[in-house]
């Protein structure tokens, strides 16, 4: 069996095949193609609209099929359209023509439509497993480190001391949103739309329940125009995948810095790094760069399915055979980002001392001092303006806050007293108890918290 030719009378062109065909990438539906023409048959059997020997006949033929694909077996066939038509065909192959009852009261339009949703049911689950591995990651180091202070920024300026821990956690609530967020987009993935037929429904005396039943959704489409049309399932997962990847590029970005000689706070193992082919002392962080890069790559696709849709008119139209490869290389590409960054965070050395000292500079406690004159009554805005200006002092002489006499910080206010010198990169860290805090006893309980989380 060639390409289907009904009405027209010549044979297809083979720059038609060629451009037209969507087995080359399709392939890799088959075994929800095969999950779903089962659940089909027993249906038509159970219906009655096949005999149950012939509904019999028709799973031990897809099964056999099955196998043959996944012992890497099955014959490929150029002439054959999609992956649906190269089972069908070698289903009457193995069977004979009651593989030909299989697409009673069906289309390859809902057919297309459900082998999508059972795909991506499943690569939600396999994505938020590889959320959930760098998740623990981000913990265990949290936990490993705890107590390290390190600088915390704002526009890339040192700003306020914050414990490192703290910081790992931040990329812990980036990613539990990209897991609500999956979660609740398999509502939508939840929708069994086989027997909507090409577009108006199906004449037959079909039982989609039946159908939904044995392939785990929870409720048929309501609209059949609708669902062979709809695409929104697909778009939703890359809209997460876009976030999620916007997430793992901010974290990557961090690695390269913090790997950096400049900035000295972290190593990349050996076995997650590269080395120049001209330069043997370097050791760069290829995999953050990569992770930096696909992101761009998982943009793109969610902006060429967004334009492949924006003028569809309904229902189905063959513009939507390219919703596929676009969508397999983002669940490929995030779930691949995903673990290759778990690793490269699991194995990654902290290096205490230099985090630390970094800590100490840059007048990372001014707000704290701004903070102790409002607790002597000051006004904010004016506790600010003075510690501002005994900054400046102190940078004209290179001195360092804790190095001015408590004279000199009289100069500015008569509130200062000798406590001021109490004032450290542990006070300020144990002042900032409030919940979300980065206090050494509020990020225990947030690391409590996370570890529940994972462990749940």
């Amino acid at each position: 069996m060639s390409y289907l030719r009904g009405r027209l009378g010549k044979q297809v062109d083979v720059s038609v095949i060629n451009y037209t065909s969507s087995l080359p990438f399709d392939w890799r539906l088959y075994p929800y193609d095969i999950a779903g023409s089962i659940a089909h048959a027993r249906m038509l059997a159970k219906q009655g609209l096949i005999s149950q020997a012939e509904g019999e006949k028709i799973v031990q033929g897809l099964e056999a099929i099955k196998k043959e694909i996944s012992d890497g077996k099955f014959n490929f066939k150029p002439e054959s359209e999609d992956i649906h038509m190269a089972i069908e065909e070698r289903l009457v192959e193995l069977i004979g023509e009651v593989g030909g009852r299989l697409h009673t009261a069906r289309s390859r339009n809902d057919q297309i439509a459900l082998d999508l949703r059972l795909y991506l049911r499943e690569a939600i689950s396999d994505t938020i497993n590889a959320l959930r591995g760098l998740e623990s990651n981000l913990v265990g180091q949290a936990e490993r480190n705890f107590g390290i202070v390190m600088p915390g920024y704002t526009h890339l300026q040192h700003a306020q001391p914050v414990l490192f821990s703290h910081h790992m956690l931040a990329y812990f609530e980036m990613l539990e949103r990209d897991i609500a967020r999956l979660n609740d987009s398999l509502e939508r993935v939840d929708v069994m739309p086989l027997g909507s037929g090409a577009l108006a429904g199906v004449t037959y005396n079909v039982d989609r329940e039946f159908v939904a039943r044995e392939l785990g959704f929870s409720r048929v489409s309501a609209n059949s125009i609708d669902a062979v049309s709809d695409r929104d399932f697909v778009i939703e997962y890359e809209v997460d995948a876009c976030l999620c990847m916007m997430h793992l590029s901010r974290l990557a970005e961090e690695v390269v810095l913090w790997s950096s000689s400049e900035f000295d706070f972290i190593e990349i193992a050996d076995e997650f790094a590269t080395t120049s082919s001209i330069m043997p002392q370097k050791k760069n962080p290829d995999v953050a760069e990569l992770a930096r890069g696909k992101t761009g790559r998982v943009y793109g696709h969610l902006m060429a399915i967004l334009t492949l849709m924006k003028a569809l008119p309904l229902s189905y139209n063959r513009d939507l055979q390219e919703d596929k490869e676009g969508l397999f290389d983002v669940v490929d590409t995030l779930i691949s980002t995903l673990d290759i960054l778990s690793s490269t965070i699991g194995t990654m050395k902290v290096k205490k001392e230099s985090m630390v000292c970094r800590a100490s500079e840059g007048y990372m406690l001014a707000t704290d001092l701004a903070d102790y004159l409002v607790k002597r009554g000051e006004t904010f805005r004016h506790a600010y303006n003075i510690v501002g200006r005994l900054v400046n002092y102190a940078l004209e002489r290179g001195l360092s806050l804790e190095k001015l006499s408590l004279d000199e910080y009289r100069q500015f206010s008569p509130l200062f007293d000798q406590d001021v010198y109490e004032i450290t990169l542990e006070s300020a860290l144990a002042a900032r108890k409030c919940y979300g805090g980065t206090s050494p006893e509020r990020v225990q309980e947030a690391i409590a918290r996370a570890r529940r989380l994972l462990d749940n």
